[in-house]
């Protein structure tokens, strides 16, 4: 069963549309294949919350157009929850958005951005011109490396504690939980510094904690999944299907309930 209203896939940071990598890997194709709509959203790999907010809504203003929809369907992941919380909050386009799902989103920051922005100033700023200067090249249009990690902080934070969504557009979450660094090449390293930092279960990178928001229906799998792996990037074949067909059963709730 295909949604009513177009869905619109929301990245986080680092992963974004570059060349031939996807940003949610083969997920896009496998809800398409289902007969649903979808187009991943144009924001920055590490734009702010609010630059990236706007660049939501643009994209959705067009998604709206193209498609003759009245709404869109939004899933984000990871930073993508939180633009798309800024953008329906303070960017007037609660109208336009039936649902928004999150998946492992910061809602309550990442302790172990705390502990990058609080690393020697000059390190950290070295890090961040490379960062900004390279996704300049992959197309970003407001790249602000320092400044994101400075909203990702653990709460209490302003830039992230005031965000709110109006009480007309359903909202549910999902976090995931590494379990074992070696699970992930990729998030290994991470997911020992988090483990420390955090005290409690998380994806490497975000608490089940802080992932937890609105209609929270907890760890989207039983097994072990990371951070990057619950948007389909790095993903074991074994869990390949596995994470597609959760993102099409997303989709078939949706249009149960006439989204």
């Amino acid at each position: 069963m295909a949604t009513e209203y177009p869905i619109v896939l929301v990245h986080g940071i680092v992963l974004k549309d570059i060349a031939f990598i996807r940003a949610f890997g083969r997920i896009g194709r496998a809800l398409e294949a289902a007969g649903n709509s979808v187009s991943t959203a144009d924001t920055d790999g590490f734009g702010t919350i609010e630059t990236n907010a706007l660049l939501l809504k643009a994209h959705i203003l067009r998604v709206l157009e193209t498609t003759g929809a009245e709404k869109v369907n939004l899933i984000a992941h990871s930073k993508g929850g939180l633009d798309a919380k800024y953008m329906l909050g303070r960017l007037g386009m609660a109208e336009k958005v039936a649902s928004l799902t999150t998946l492992s989103t910061p809602h309550r920051g990442a302790k172990i951005a705390t502990w990058i922005f609080h690393l020697p100033r000059p390190l950290t700023k070295f890090i961040a011109f490379w960062v900004d200067f390279w996704y300049r090249l992959f197309r970003d249009k407001h790249p602000d490396s320092l400044a994101v990690c400075r909203e990702l902080q653990a709460s209490p934070n302003a830039a992230i504690d005031g965000l709110t969504v109006p009480a007309n557009v359903y909202c549910r979450s999902y976090s995931t939980t590494l379990k074992r660094g070696r699970d992930d090449f990729i998030m290994g390293i991470p997911y020992l510094i988090t483990r420390r930092l955090e005290q409690a279960p998380s994806d490497g990178l975000v608490s089940v904690q802080s992932a937890a928001f609105g209609n929270y229906r907890g760890d989207a799998f039983e097994c072990s999944l990371s951070h990057t792996e619950v948007a389909g990037f790095s993903l074991k074949k074994k869990n390949r299907a596995r994470v597609c067909a959760f993102y099409c059963g997303l989709a078939e709730e949706l249009a149960a309930l006439g989204f």
